[in-house]
């Protein structure tokens, strides 16, 4: 019975996921809009556990009422959006899964072939994140957000011609476009609980390198840090690169650094055994890095002491 409920089901194509869903089949086999109001979903038809092999994009009216993140809430509250990539795992302990979506938007990753958004779409973020990093919006975002689906919704009920495309990406683009800027919207009004997470994220690592786990577990991961701080790591990074200008990453390899700093001017280790306790397996790797954030290499900061 266990392995029943940690079994995936996978949807391959849109119309297995409509059949799936009890929906009429899509007017275009790479791209469909849901209308909850005209054809709802049974949640009990919706596997507990599921893969799409598509991109999607839902608009749902309340996202579970008032949402608590860190020591706060989400004072936007008029709806919102989740965003799935293909092969991204949905359902299971998540209770967003079983509130109604108002709409809908289902995109094969083949619908964007031959366009600029076939790649650009890889480099929205929010398509990585957790379901409790959910965009919320205020009631004009909204309207703003709806006006896009219902154009969608339209133009996919009407005749299907050589247009059609065109005009859909330049819709779907702009959707995605708005959903960027409120997102860093969210990542600013939310500043107090942003800024709350900053300051775990650096207490967070101070504590990996003065307990030494460096030396057992190597340097500090992105993925790492973002567990440990109930994040996905897109979130963890898209929510830095608003606040300081820096991913993750970047972030990372700063504190690093100061770390380094204190150890070369306070210390008589050797560069390699520095670069062994910050949890480098080459020291050439960590003067590499040294050098091009200080402009000094290791030996000649440490000479500029003495």
């Amino acid at each position: 019975m266990k392995k029943e409920d940690h079994k995936l089901h996978r949807f391959e194509s849109l119309s297995e996921a409509h059949r799936a869903f009890g929906l009429p089949q899509p007017a275009h086999p790479l791209i469909s809009s849901i209308n909850g109001a005209h054809s709802p979903v049974d949640p009990e038809k919706i596997p507990a556990r599921h893969v799409l092999g598509f991109y999607k994009v839902s608009f749902k009216p309340k996202l579970g009422g008032r949402l608590k993140y860190g020591q706060g809430y989400y004072d936007f509250n008029d709806g919102g959006l989740l965003f799935a990539a293909p092969g991204q795992i949905i359902g299971g302990d998540d209770q967003e899964g079983t509130v109604c979506s108002q709409y809908s938007l289902l995109i094969h990753p083949d619908f964007f072939l031959g366009y600029p958004l076939a790649k650009k779409i890889r480099q929205y973020g929010f398509f990585s994140y957790a379901i409790n990093e959910a965009l919320h919006l205020s009631q004009t975002e909204s309207e703003t957000v709806l006006s896009i689906f219902r154009f969608i919704e339209t133009e996919l009920n009407s005749r299907i011609d050589d247009f059609s495309q065109d005009v859909l990406i330049s819709q779907i683009e702009l959707l995605l476009s708005y959903a960027n800027r409120f997102y860093k919207r969210q990542f600013l009004t939310r500043r107090a609980a942003s800024n709350d997470l900053l300051q775990k994220l650096d207490e967070l690592l101070g504590a990996y390198f003065n307990d030494e786990r460096s030396l057992r577990d190597g340097l500090p991961t992105v993925s790492f840090l973002a567990t440990s701080l109930n994040v996905s790591p897109s979130y963890l990074s898209d929510m830095l690169r608003t606040l300081t200008g820096q991913s993750a990453q970047q972030h990372i390899h700063d504190k690093l650094i100061e770390k380094a700093k204190e150890k070369l001017s306070t210390t008589n280790l050797s560069v390699s055994e520095v670069a062994y306790a910050l949890g480098f397996e080459h020291s050439q790797s960590f003067s590499k890095l040294f050098k091009a954030k200080t402009h000094l290499s290791p030996l000649e900061f440490r000479r500029s002491f003495h």
